[in-house]
């Protein structure tokens, strides 16, 4: 696999059993994903978006074929070592922030740096660096349901970029704010793209996200529609 793709699907199937009828969510799937991407997958309800990000995230298997990250196969790997490479390499963002509602938003930035054995100084070293980047300086203390949605999603971001991953995986993040909200978090996630090389795959209905996209992945009936590369 080239070094610059971070992911790979190849020739991906993702087959549901509905009673007597298959359902196919991802239908022959190839696609690769490049390092720094800022990438977005579109299309109807049904298309198989979600179901690519979390084939991609390791918490679903393929039917068929392969999902490689990083030239390496998860479907080839047991269920630690996918947990491991979840938690080590790759970021996610919900549309509904999955926060831990009974902790700040500095310890929910933290719990996946302590899952990892972080040293206690460089876990708040780097809780407090990220929060204030996502503009939450002065926030760390407050719960979630002391913060507004905007809010509640910075801390999301912090949480996806703490542990410094190959990939933020953000399944509609735009969904549950209003568009200055939402202008302001892509702004954020682009810069953090284009400062510091963090590569993003977002499925996305909202027309902002796919304006800003430099690379815009269509999916249709779980097949690949179309693939375009922005200069």
């Amino acid at each position: 696999m080239s070094e610059r793709h971070i992911v790979r699907l190849e020739n991906v199937s993702r087959i549901y059993q509905q009673g007597e009828v298959k359902v196919h969510a991802v239908d022959h799937l190839s696609l690769n994903i490049d390092r720094g991407d800022f990438a977005t997958l579109s299309g109807p309800s049904g298309s198989g978006k979600t179901t690519v990000l979390n084939l991609i995230g390791g918490l679903d298997s393929p039917t068929e074929g392969s999902v490689l990250l990083e030239g390496r196969n998860l479907s080839e790997m047991s269920r630690s070592e996918v947990s491991a490479i979840r938690r080590d390499r790759i970021g996610f963002v919900f549309q509904s922030y999955n926060l831990i509602p009974v902790l700040t938003a500095y310890e929910n930035a933290e719990f996946v740096l302590k899952l990892q054995g972080v040293a206690e100084k460089e876990c708040h070293d780097r809780v407090m660096t990220i929060l204030n980047e996502v503009g939450l300086e002065g926030l760390e203390h407050r719960r979630p349901d002391e913060m507004s949605g905007g809010q509640q999603q910075r801390v999301a971001i912090a949480r996806a970029i703490v542990t410094q991953p190959a990939i933020v995986l953000a399944d509609e993040p735009t969904a549950n704010v209003d568009s200055v909200t939402a202008a302001a978090l892509l702004d954020l996630m682009q810069a953090l793209n284009e400062n510091e090389g963090i590569t993003f795959l977002f499925s996305t209905h909202d027309p902002m996200v796919m304006e800003r996209a430099r690379r815009m992945i269509r999916l249709h009936d779980g097949k690949l529609e179309s693939n375009e590369v922005r200069p």
